[in-house]
Order: structure tokens, then sequence, then C-alpha cells
């Protein structure tokens, strides 16, 4: 009797819940509340990104409370175009005492009770 192996093209997320990164490219950074294990937008938002930056479809995206030295908005972010932001600087977006929970040693956790 033979058993094949079956590949999965499901891919482990790189950042978690909580994980302060920073994009590759752009001046903004973020904390992640959601991740979709690969791209779940439209087509017209993925359409509308220059393809010489266009990101695969086949790799998880996150949905991050994101920031710039101008603004607070919601970000969607391709993993790819992700780093760990490694500086220790709290965030200050207004979204994320509703979602996250500080820990002692600065890092984010999500509140109980709170659904992504």
């Amino acid at each position: 009797m033979s058993i094949m192996n079956q590949q999965t093209s499901m891919r482990t997320a790189k950042f978690g819940l909580g994980a302060v990164v920073r994009h590759r490219i752009y001046p903004f950074r973020g904390v992640v509340f959601d991740v979709d294990p690969e791209f779940s937008n439209t087509e017209e938002w993925w359409l509308a990104i220059p393809e010489e930056v266009r990101p695969r479809k086949d790799q998880p995206f996150y949905h991050l409370l994101a920031e710039n030295a101008d603004s607070e908005y919601v970000a969607y972010v391709s993993e790819q175009n992700l780093v760990p932001d490694t500086s220790g600087e709290a965030l200050r977006h207004a979204g994320i005492p509703e979602v996250f929970e500080r820990d002692p040693d600065g890092g984010y956790r999500m509140r109980l009770g709170h659904a992504n």
C-alpha cells in the first residue's frame, strides 16, 4: 500500500496578532490585528498597485492598525512587504486600546473577548 504525501500551498504567517511591523518600502508601521492566509481583498484594490511593486496573492496578508508621521489608518499589507519593527517605540493609533492591551515589556496582546 502506498501513501502519497500532499504538500499544502498554505503558508504559516510570519507575524502573529499583536506583532509590531513596518513596511519594507513606505514609511509606516503598525500592529497586526488580523491575518488572511492569502490575498482576500478586491481585484480592483490589487490592480491599483503599480505592477512593478504589486505583491503576489499567494502569501499571507496582514490587517494593521497603521500610522505614519501624519496620520493613523488601517492598512492591508502583504507579508513580503513587512519587516519586524524593533524600535520598541509605542504606537499612537487611537484604535489600539480597543483591540490590544500593552504588556509590561511593551508588547501588544489582544484584549480578552475581542474577536478579530
